[in-house]
C-alpha cells in the first residue's frame, strides 16, 4: 500500500512523501480500513511544521479523520463488521490504515464518503463547544468568525440546526457568499466592514451576541470580545491569527465567560462522548440540516498539495482527499 508520511518537519508540500509501505494488520480494539476519503484540517499543516501541541513521533501519516469500509477487525471488536462503512477519528493519507474502534462511528450506507470524511473533527468540536461548553439555547444569537473555513461552517449549520440566529464574519465575496448559502442569518465582511463591532452591535439592536465561536484569535479575537452580550460564552477555538491576550477586566466588566474547547482532550477523558456526538451529528445530516461546506476535492497524489493550500489559506470550506479520484 502507498501512504503519505513526514520524515522531516516543515511545510507539507516539501516535507510529506508518498512512500510504499506493508499493510498494518489490526491489533486488540483496532480496525483495518480501505480508505475512501480523508479530511484535512489546519492542525495537520502545525504537526508537519512540529508546531502542534501533540506532536506524534517522526516518521508519521498526518490526517485527522478517515472515511472508509472495514476490511478487519481486531480482536475484541463487536460493534463493527468487515464491509461496514465508517468515520474514525485518526487514520490518514494512507491507502489502508489502522484506527480504534472506540474513535469510529457507523455511517449509513447512503452517506457519501467524502461528505463523511469532513464530519468528525470539525463538527465533533463544533458541537461540544455550542451543546456541552456554551449550552447554547434556541432563540440565542451566535457570532462566527472564520466562518468559511471547516469549523467555521459547521458552527454556522449546527448554530441554525440549535435555533439560534448566526451572524457569519469571513473575509471576501467568496467566502461571504460561501456562508450566505449556508444560511446564515447576517454575513459580515470584514474586509469591506470598517468597523466589525459596531456593525455586530447595530444587527443586535446594541444588545451584543450571547455566543461567540472563534476560530481565528489574534486580533479578531479583541473584536470579539467587545461584542459580547451580558451573560455571554466567548468559545476560543483556536488561534489561526495568532494567540491573543485577554484583559481581565473587560470580562467582569460585561459579565461574559470566555470559554476554552479543547474536544481532543475531552475525548482523551470521556472517549464515549465521540459516539454521542457523532450520532447526533449523522442524525442531523440524515435530515439536511448537516452539509458540510466542502472544497473541490483533491486526489491522493495531490494530498502535499492540499495541506499547503490549507497553509496559505487558499481554500474555502473543509478540505477532503478522495481516494477514488481519478
Amino acid at each position: 500500500m502507498k501512504a503519505w508520511q513526514i520524515h522531516e518537519l516543515g511545510e507539507p508540500k516539501e516535507s510529506l512523501k508518498l512512500q510504499e509501505m506493508e499493510t498494518p494488520e489490526p491489533m486488540a480494539g483496532q480496525l483495518l480500513v480501505e480508505v475512501d476519503a480523508v479530511g484535512l484540517a489546519f492542525p495537520d499543516v502545525l504537526q508537519c511544521r512540529g508546531e502542534y501541541q501533540v506532536k506524534p513521533p517522526l516518521p508519521f501519516t498526518p490526517g485527522g479523520e478517515t472515511a472508509g469500509r472495514v476490511i478487519a477487525l481486531g480482536e475484541g471488536v463487536e460493534d463493527f463488521s468487515v464491509g461496514q462503512k465508517i468515520i474514525s477519528l485518526g487514520g490518514g493519507l494512507s491507502e489502508q490504515a489502522l484506527v480504534h474502534a472506540h474513535m469510529s462511528f457507523g455511517v449509513p450506507d447512503s452517506v457519501d464518503q467524502v461528505k463523511a470524511a469532513a464530519l468528525p473533527m470539525n463538527y465533533g468540536t463544533t458541537w461540544f463547544a455550542l451543546h456541552d461548553r456554551a449550552l447554547i439555547q434556541s432563540g440565542e444569537t451566535l457570532l462566527v468568525t472564520g466562518a468559511s473555513g471547516g469549523t467555521g461552517s459547521a458552527a454556522i449549520q449546527l448554530g441554525l440546526a440549535a435555533g439560534a440566529r448566526v451572524i457569519a464574519v469571513a473575509g471576501g465575496q467568496e467566502k461571504v457568499d460561501a456562508c450566505r448559502e449556508l444560511g446564515a442569518d447576517v454575513v459580515i465582511d470584514h474586509k469591506e466592514e470598517e468597523d466589525l463591532v459596531e456593525k455586530v452591535r447595530e444587527v443586535t439592536d446594541n444588545q451584543g451576541v450571547d455566543v461567540a465561536y472563534d476560530p481565528v484569535g489574534g486580533d479578531m479575537f479583541q473584536k470579539v470580545r467587545r461584542c459580547m452580550a451580558w451573560n455571554g460564552r466567548l468559545l476560543v477555538i483556536g488561534f489561526v491569527a495568532g494567540i491573543p491576550e485577554i484583559a481581565t477586566n473587560h470580562v467582569l466588566l460585561k459579565n461574559y465567560s470566555v470559554v476554552g474547547v479543547h474536544w481532543g482532550a475531552s475525548l482523551g477523558r470521556d472517549p464515549s462522548s465521540f459516539k454521542r456526538q457523532m450520532s447526533s451529528v449523522v442524525d442531523l445530516s440524515g435530515e439536511g440540516k448537516v452539509d458540510p461546506l466542502l472544497h473541490p476535492t483533491y486526489d491522493f497524489d495531490s494530498s502535499n498539495q492540499a495541506l499547503q493550500d490549507i497553509a496559505d489559506r487558499k481554500v474555502v470550506g473543509k478540505v477532503v482527499v478522495d481516494l477514488n479520484k481519478t
